[in-house]
């Protein structure tokens, strides 16, 4: 059976986070479930402008574009958000 190809994203994929966050763990469970192992861990503690702008919304995956997935996420959302940029 054949698998299925996902393509890649143009730019890694960002997940705005904080360092003791178990969201945020889960949220990385959930991209490598997608097959995602690329993306720039981002700590919204250290950028004030992050931290009032995401404050709490976190974790959340933003997009080469800057299109933004809000958690909650599973692996077939993920992969659905990636396939609607193309």
């Amino acid at each position: 059976m054949p698998q299925s190809v996902r393509p890649e994203p143009a730019a890694p994929l960002r997940l705005l986070q904080r360092p003791v966050c178990l969201l945020c763990l889960e949220a990385e469970w959930v991209l490598a479930q997608a097959g995602i192992d690329q993306f720039q861990r981002v700590d919204i503690e250290r950028d004030p402008a992050l931290e009032e702008r995401y404050g709490i919304r976190i974790p959340l995956l933003i997009d080469a574009a800057g299109r933004e997935l809000d958690w909650p996420f599973d692996p077939a959302a993920v992969e659905d958000w990636l396939a609607a940029a193309q």
